[in-house]
């Protein structure tokens, strides 16, 4: 009850200010690729715009409002005195002038109606929607309810921007907004990339063209192509907001991985890492599975380590299976598990497409064992999900470099002490 309460009193402020100050505002929703798609944007608006965004991973409803108002967290969480005097700074905001130009917020839905309280304070410019998959299954009875949650932002916003390679057009028709634009790979989009060539020191080069957009070409320093997804969302968005061309090419080349997703490391042993840790749907878990049979090295050998994806409910079973069927012997050396749904289905469906498996319940132990298989030129992916799967905790033991700790996913002192807690009896 205090949390709703908090996001209630903190929403009603921004959306006063949002009224009265009358910024540019980008949503970005969908079941994958939102965080590297906002910080794409934010990294491309920047270069015109003073930007105020959402930062860090915190599941909390509060913290949209609080980026708007260009505030953080307090302190003290759990203390209604810490609350009770942001709530006073805040109120204080409303009568001060506005740095922003435009404000970009990335907003999550778990549950059906999520984005619903949204909708009654934020009025988007621009609502971006990723993609639409079969996460989250847990609390969704189908795909389609899943479309019709990440949409909900797509009705109140002046411009619906959609990735149209992983959203079909069908769901086109749960949004009432009638300016529908598209963007991704595909040559029919509004907005499109197209790459030429990948190498794994300078990513993708290629271009950027769309409807009155002047077409230029690009370096995308990014793995992956769904990653240049995000590159030609920020691009759109650029040039729906007026930034001029030279600047939106300054801002493509400043896009930087985010960590936890699809991260390029040093391993040891001269091996290399694509660090995709933080989070794992089936949409993901095999685009990021193709990113790693494109790569190409000396000794051609490639390990996936690959953890349960979580909250898909009572798909979970075939989503493992599926994803296991995809797992490709001839572009795989191993494949690695890390947790009960992965290890009870994903690596026997991989087992009998007829690849090698070792299975485990932590991500140290698949760490440990991976270490031992590396070799000059052997890529590692690690794929991954939260609670009682980290895989980054793998990724840590693969590492050449200890400084490069810094890049992974969940290391500050409270997630270390949620690992503790949930690995120490295994």
């Amino acid at each position: 009850m205090f949390k709703k309460i908090i996001t209630n009193l903190f929403s009603s402020l921004a959306g006063k200010l949002l009224t009265v100050r009358s910024p540019k505002v980008v949503v970005v929703t969908g079941s994958v690729g939102k965080t590297s798609t906002k910080e794409a944007i934010v990294d491309v608006l920047q270069t015109h715009y003073k930007v105020a965004t959402t930062k860090g991973n915190f599941n909390m409803e509060v913290v949209v409002p609080l980026a708007v108002l260009g505030l953080g967290l307090p302190s003290a969480l759990h203390s209604p005195l810490a609350w009770a005097d942001l709530y006073l700074r805040a109120r204080r905001r409303l009568k001060e002038p506005y740095e922003f130009d435009v404000v970009v917020l990335e907003l999550g839905a778990d549950h059906p109606g999520d984005l619903a309280h949204y909708t009654r304070w934020i009025k988007p410019t621009i609502a971006v929607v990723t993609g639409v998959s079969d996460e989250h299954l847990e609390f969704f009875k189908n795909v389609e309810a899943v479309a019709k949650e990440e949409l909900t932002m797509c009705s109140v916003a002046e411009t619906a921007l959609l990735n149209r390679d992983d959203i079909d057009s069908k769901y086109d028709q749960l949004t009432q907004n009638k300016k529908i634009l598209t963007y991704g790979l595909d040559s029919k989009n509004t907005y499109q990339f197209t790459p030429r060539q990948f190498t794994i020191h300078y990513g993708y080069d290629g271009s950027f063209s769309g409807e009155g957009l002047t077409k230029f070409k690009s370096q995308v320093r990014v793995v992956g192509q769904h990653n240049l997804r995000s590159a030609a969302a920020a691009v759109a968005v650029g040039h729906l907001l007026d930034v001029p061309v030279d600047k939106i090419m300054q801002g493509v080349e400043d896009i930087q991985p985010v960590p936890g997703r699809m991260n390029l490391l040093q391993g040891a042993e001269g091996s290399i890492l694509i660090d995709d840790s933080y989070n794992s749907s089936p949409l993901a878990a095999k685009a990021a599975l193709d990113t790693l049979y494109s790569f190409k090295t000396d000794n051609n050998e490639r390990i996936a380590i690959l953890g349960s994806m979580n909250e898909l409910g009572e798909a979970s079973e075939e989503a493992h299976k599926e994803l296991g069927a995809y797992c490709d012997p001839s572009k795989l050396d191993w494949v690695v598990t890390v947790g009960h749904d992965a290890n009870e289905w994903l690596a026997p469906a991989a087992e009998s497409n007829g690849c090698r498996t070792k299975t485990f319940l932590s991500p140290i132990d698949a760490g440990e064992f991976v270490r031992r298989l590396l070799a000059d030129g052997t890529v590692v992916l690690i794929k991954g999900s939260q609670n009682r799967v980290f895989t980054e905790e793998a990724t840590k033991l693969l590492l050449r470099d200890s400084e490069d700790e810094k890049q992974l996913v969940r290391q500050s002192l409270y997630w270390e002490e949620v690992k503790r807690k949930q690995f120490s009896g295994l």
